[in-house]
């Protein structure tokens, strides 16, 4: 069988959104046109699809997927967070958040007693 290429989510001349206008089914062959839209996965590149395939595959831990992408913590976190702010959520409020995602990630063994304790008091 034919490997697929990955998603293309961006028009490569402009960067503007793209649609479908193309389905075919792998088996049958049946193909179907009309214009369809990427929805969320439009807003997203390759690699943000990619992470969010990890996320899930990781039950939406983002300690164990960032041991398995080999990065820190904080780093799958910042890409998650490039993920929320491209699918247009708006951010949470930081001064009600910051606790408790410190807490969370103190729980969780991804920061130190100490990182907590400097974290908490910014």
């Amino acid at each position: 069988m034919n490997s697929l290429n990955p998603l293309i989510t961006k028009d490569p001349v402009n960067g503007d959104d793209l649609i479908v206008t193309r389905l075919e089914g792998r088996r049958s062959g049946i193909v179907i046109e009309g214009k369809f839209s990427l929805d969320w996965m439009g807003r997203l590149t390759p690699q943000q699809l990619t992470f969010v395939g990890l996320l899930v595959k990781h039950r939406g831990n983002v300690q164990r997927l960032a041991a398995e992408l080999n990065v820190a913590y904080n780093t799958a976190r910042n890409h998650l967070d490039e993920i929320v702010a491209a699918l247009e959520y708006p951010p949470e409020d930081e001064d009600d958040a910051a606790p408790v995602n410190v807490l969370e990630q103190l729980s969780q063994g991804a920061i130190s007693f100490e990182e907590a304790l400097d974290l908490l008091k910014r």
